[in-house]
């Protein structure tokens, strides 16, 4: 019901919108999620400020201007958006970051990117790893789509951490890349 309602804020701002991410990557895997990313060709901030009208526990959005993002928690317990959520529900709120597909770009002085407007594929090319480009679409044609130019799917089946550009390159925008590939 919660990604129905982006969708549905999406149409209305006739902006293509996306789930993207470790939710899609969790999701594969079977595992349990409580947050979720939306990429959206567009304004992220606007797109979360229409999807936070479709909740009666009228959602507070937190946006970064800077980067153009905002998110919103969602209130699972409220029964008059989640009728269908128990009192067997362990988490009580949902996480919702939105952001603008982008492009960035890195300065050899800095680990702040340089932002700028871009396609979704742009979006998916800055991501850390293959298993983390994935996206789903919610737009009213494709909804339920996996989108995968960097075959994560393939490589979730085989074990394999892989970036979706020059690894080199990666890494050297945010070296912090190289702990999370430990991680996962």
């Amino acid at each position: 019901m919660i990604l129905e309602k982006v969708a549905q804020a999406g149409g209305d701002l006739n902006v293509e919108t996306y789930l993207v991410g470790g939710f899609v990557r969790d999701k594969i895997l079977g595992r349990d999620t409580k947050d979720a990313d939306i990429v959206c060709v567009g304004d992220g901030i606007e797109l979360a400020t229409a999807t936070a009208k479709y909740f009666n526990s009228a959602s507070k959005v937190s946006y970064f201007k800077t980067f153009g993002t905002a998110h919103i928690k969602v209130n699972l317990a409220d029964k008059k958006d989640f009728p269908e959520s128990s009192e067997q529900c362990s988490e009580t709120a949902f996480d919702i970051e939105f952001v603008g597909a982008r492009k960035e770009s890195y300065r050899f002085d800095s680990r702040n990117p340089a932002v700028e407007p871009g396609s979704l594929e742009d979006d998916q090319q800055r991501r850390d790893f293959t298993i983390n480009a994935m996206a789903v679409s919610l737009n009213k044609n494709n909804y339920g789509k996996l989108i995968d130019p960097f075959h994560g799917l393939k490589d979730l089946d085989d074990g394999i951490i892989r970036t979706p550009t020059d690894s080199a390159k990666t890494f050297s925008d945010d070296p912090l890349r190289m702990m999370r590939a430990i991680r996962f």
